[in-house]
């Protein structure tokens, strides 16, 4: 028996995307259960766009918060979705990615974490145990 790895998506990909929860650009996949953010562990798919706009590449993100640590917790290090999950079309190609939009669309309640926002805050000791 043996088993065939195909790679979907690029490294550039993935050097491009970051955790809209955490703010952290490291993920881990785990085969058979998925990819998810190293630092929080929130969950992200990925899926082809059917609209390209003539881009290489055309991608959905979906994020889910259902796995992620310390979450109810850790306010000050991690922002939750308003229902939980959000998405975010991205287009473009290696070393060319671009943000097309976000859903839920970003407002006053409800902003995605910027790439390294928490990247200066120690998270505290009591509350890395709780993972």
């Amino acid at each position: 028996m043996s088993l065939e790895v195909l790679n979907r998506h690029s490294e550039a990909l993935f050097e491009f995307l970051w955790c809209p929860v955490c703010g952290h650009e490291i993920f881990t996949h785990i085969p058979f259960e998925g990819v998810f953010c190293k630092n929080c562990n929130t969950e992200v798919v990925l899926r082809e766009s059917r609209e390209t706009r003539g881009y290489e590449e055309a991608i959905l993100a979906c994020f889910d918060t259902a796995p992620t640590w310390n979450l109810h917790v850790d306010e000050k290090l991690r922002r939750d979705f308003p229902d939980g999950s959000a998405r975010v079309k991205v287009f473009g190609a290696p070393d060319d990615y671009e943000v097309d939009w976000w859903s839920p669309e970003p407002d006053e309640y409800w902003q995605p974490v910027e790439r390294g926002e928490f990247d200066d805050i120690e998270e505290p000791d009591d509350v890395s145990h709780l993972a």
